[in-house]
This record gives structure tokens, C-alpha cells and sequence, in this order.
């Protein structure tokens, strides 16, 4: 008789505290055990009533440089980050509070929500895990940029970056997820901007809280970081940051690959929505460990 790959939740609660991107709030956030089944979901500690946002391709309601959960009047901005860090680990179920409008940004990367995973543990639930398996390739497309889910072993992110910019032209990368790909490859890569750009998003109320601490920025000419880069093509590293925890919004770990040229929240939100429309382009599958083990290694990153 061989078992399943169960679901994943958290150990213990842990904490983080910071400052949102765009909004400049200072938020605290806590990621908690959540039971068997029942997802990701944000919640809002600091509205009465503590209303309860699923982490749900439908539920995204804004996707301006960031991609922003909302149910009613409530909003929970840049949530990419924090979702990258627990489907890279295999977090199927966590419960998220903040006590503020924004996920805080850190260091502009995943890699300080996957430091809080490591220190709150992880522990398997008995309930089995399921998977999206892709059956059919799905693209969405605005005007010369497109994505596309289509069929595959494992999981896969091709993703191409093009700014017109000599730093940051036609950058190319492509990761399989198996083992610790994400958190060696992926989860330092921080968010970036153009210095251009810092007024002209000040005035539309974005990008309150950046800074040289916790995003990449660029003049016309050079990297304005003291530091420098992480990784010679941080920039579309980042690109496939975002587009896991967006991906993430499917509600389960996908088998299948994604390719993405000149790609962003929005087209990857209107890549899932597609993908749910579509229902002969995918299934909902429940691996068996001794027959399926391979395909969806990649969720099985060390914990410690």
C-alpha cells in the first residue's frame, strides 16, 4: 500500500513587521497553522469584523504594479511575495493576518517569508495534496506580450523581460522547480523600478514605502544599489518571483509550464482566469507518492 503527499501547514505562528510598497503603511503579519483543505486566506485584523480574503484568482481586484486582493471595500495589496515563499516551499494551507492594507515588502524579495516558514516549521497534514495538472495549453495575450500555461512533467516558468533599457534588455531565464530551485534561484530576487518612474507613481499614490532597501533602482545608466545585484538577471528573476505567487492563486500547486514574454500581474491574472474558464484545460489530481513521486518534486523543498 503506498501513501499519498499530504498536505502542508505551518508548525507555529511567526511574525514580521514592516512597511508596504505602495502604500507606505506600517503593517505587522502573521502566517499561522491553517487545518487540512483549507488554502491560503488573508485576513484583515485591523477591520471590524476581521474579514476573511482567500487567496483566489477571483478575488484579485487590482493588478496596477502589484497584484491586490479585495472583497467589499476591503483591500490587501502586494500579496505576490508572501504567496511566492509558501508555494515555493509547499505551503498548502496558512492563515495570513495583517493589521494593515498591505503585505510589508521586506527586502523587495521572498526570501524574508521564507526565513519566517523555516523558524515556524513545517508539518504535514494527514490529508492528501492535489494538484492542477495542465491538459491543454491556454494563452492570453496584450498586444506584443503574452503568456501561456501549457502541458508538462513537472513545473516549469520560462519568462522573457524586455524595458528598453541597456541594464535590463532581453533578459531570459528558465527553472524547473525541483528541490531547492526556488529558494536558491528565485526567492532573493527583489523587486525593481526606474528612477524616471518615482514621481509619476508618487502622484497615482504607489510606491510610498520604496527605497534602496527594499527594491532594485535604476537610472538611465546604473544600478543606484550601494550592493549592486543578487544575480546578474535579478530583474527577470524577480519577473518569475511574481508570476509563482501569482500563480499560486490557482489555490493549488500546478504541474504544467508557464511561459511568459514581457508578462506582469495583469496578464497573469487574466492567464488564470482563462485557465478557469477553460474547464478541458485542466484537472484536479491527487498524486499517489509511489506511482507519481517525480512531477511534483518541486514542492518538496527542505523546511530547515
Amino acid at each position: 500500500m503506498t501513501q499519498s503527499l499530504n498536505q502542508r501547514t505551518l508548525r507555529g505562528p511567526v511574525t514580521c513587521a514592516g512597511v508596504g510598497l505602495h502604500t507606505g503603511a506600517k503593517v505587522t503579519l502573521r502566517l499561522l497553522p491553517s487545518r487540512a483543505d483549507s488554502g491560503v486566506v488573508l485576513v484583515r485584523t485591523d477591520v471590524p469584523g476581521k474579514p476573511h480574503i482567500a487567496a483566489r484568482a477571483e478575488n484579485v481586484v487590482d493588478t496596477e504594479l502589484a497584484t491586490t486582493l479585495g472583497k467589499g471595500a476591503v483591500r490587501i495589496h502586494t500579496v505576490e511575495h508572501v504567496l511566492a515563499a509558501l508555494a515555493g516551499l509547499g505551503i498548502d494551507n496558512c492563515r495570513v493576518e495583517l493589521d494593515g492594507p498591505e503585505v510589508p515588502i521586506m527586502d523587495g524579495s521572498a526570501a524574508p517569508f521564507i526565513a519566517m516558514i523555516r523558524e515556524a516549521g513545517v508539518r504535514e497534514q494527514e490529508t492528501p495534496k492535489s494538484f492542477i495538472v495542465i491538459k491543454k495549453a491556454v494563452t492570453v495575450r496584450d498586444a506584443d506580450k503574452h503568456a501561456t500555461l501549457a502541458p508538462g512533467r513537472g513545473f516549469r516558468i520560462d519568462c522573457t523581460i524586455d524595458f528598453k533599457h541597456p541594464l535590463i534588455s532581453d533578459q531570459a531565464v528558465s527553472l524547473s522547480f525541483e528541490g531547492a530551485t526556488f529558494v536558491r534561484e528565485v526567492s532573493s530576487a527583489r523587486t525593481f523600478g526606474f528612477l524616471r518612474d518615482v514621481q509619476r507613481l508618487k502622484a497615482m499614490g504607489l510606491a510610498k514605502g520604496g527605497s534602496l532597501e527594499n527594491a532594485i533602482v535604476v537610472d538611465d545608466f546604473s544600478i543606484l544599489n550601494p550592493e549592486g545585484l543578487r544575480f546578474p538577471d535579478e530583474f527577470v528573476r524577480h519577473k518569475v518571483l511574481d508570476a509563482l505567487g501569482d500563480l499560486y492563486l490557482l489555490g493549488s500547486s500546478l504541474i504544467g509550464e508557464f511561459s511568459g514574454f514581457k508578462c506582469g500581474h495583469k496578464l497573469n491574472n487574466l492567464l488564470l482566469r482563462a485557465l478557469l474558464e477553460a474547464p478541458d484545460s485542466h484537472a484536479n489530481v491527487v498524486f499517489d507518492e509511489g506511482e507519481q513521486r517525480s512531477p511534483v518534486s518541486y514542492q518538496l523543498a527542505p523546511s530547515h
